[in-house]
């Protein structure tokens, strides 16, 4: 389903196993299914393990990812899998995901890159064990590891300067914008509450070696506050990509490739458009997820009230 805003929602029948794509946008938080409740999880972790239904199990269009995902809370939005598919990765790159949540963009990054390996830091221990399950499930233990660790403490993963490449899908919202979820899953991804912008560039610019490339996707809204952060961290956007939901209409998200050490000189690629008329996927966005929605699936309109404000 499409907002107003740019997000994408799919509204399907429960099923336990089901293919999906939900649409950009709450920064890692993504738009969550309609039939579930805002509550809030006292020890989601524990209540998960004891009770496997508060999660699912999903399937990718593409069925060659599957992929655990909390049941009410974190679930993950197409602007994961535009990011992976915008990075530009050398044959066997170090790559470090700044909040990794259910690993969704590792483990592409590892389907699309089969000579790199990949290391996803994740802040909550739910989120990183779903993310290592995930890994597991998929078979890619061999070159992706989670770590749970906070970005604001980089170090955790070691030496200075040990990364080509570093991808981020941060938290979209600062603490007072905006409707703060009970689910702390969705709050901490959505809202700056345990990192902000600056937090996740400064954690790519310590991990990056010199002329290591940091990748993001970020509100357009934003789009001032992201360029200012990353020259400040001494990181030079070289490749731009606005993302729009239909041809003609405002961008709703940003793709940006910067340098570690870079010169200036900034390249501004077509637009990506992510629906034509039909509310039916772009072919170019087709491709990227493997598919079109699932059979039985159906697109409607809904209250948007997951963008930044």
């Amino acid at each position: 389903m499409l907002l107003a805003s740019g997000y994408y929602r799919i509204v399907a029948p429960f099923s336990r196993i089901r293919s999906f794509i939900m649409a950009p946008g709450t920064g890692g938080g993504g738009a969550e299914r309609a039939w579930f409740d805002e509550t809030c999880e006292p020890d989601e972790r524990s209540e998960t393990l004891m009770n496997p239904s508060r999660e699912t199990l999903d399937v990718l269009p593409n069925r060659r990812l599957s992929l655990y995902q909390s049941r009410l809370g974190y679930r993950f939005s197409i602007d994961a899998l535009l990011l992976a598919h915008f990075v530009s990765i050398k044959r066997g790159a170090r790559v470090v995901d700044l909040g990794a949540g259910s690993g969704i963009i590792a483990l592409v990054l590892a389907q699309l890159h089969p000579a790199a390996t990949l290391v996803g830091v994740e802040l909550q221990a739910a989120m990183a064990e779903r993310a290592q399950r995930n890994v597991s499930l998929n078979g890619l233990q061999d070159r992706v590891q989670i770590v749970k660790g906070d970005v604001r403490c980089p170090q955790i993963l070691g030496t200075r300067a040990s990364f080509d490449l570093a991808v981020c899908n941060p938290p979209y919202r600062s603490p007072n914008s905006g409707r703060i979820s009970a689910n702390n899953e969705k709050r901490i991804s959505r809202h700056e509450v345990t990192g902000d912008l600056s937090d996740f560039i400064g954690a790519g610019a310590f991990l990056l070696r010199d002329k290591g490339q940091l990748a993001l996707v970020y509100p357009a809204l934003r789009s001032a506050d992201l360029i200012c952060a990353l020259r400040q961290a001494r990181i030079e956007p070289k490749r731009l990509r606005t993302v729009h939901s239909f041809l003609g209409t405002e961008a709703s998200l940003l793709l940006v490739e910067g340098v570690k050490g870079g010169r200036p000189g900034l390249k501004i690629a077509p637009p990506l458009v992510v629906y034509r008329d039909g509310k039916q996927f772009t072919d170019e966005v087709a491709a990227m997820i493997g598919g079109a929605p699932p059979p039985g699936a159906s697109l409607e309109l809904a209250p948007d009230d997951d963008f930044p404000d």
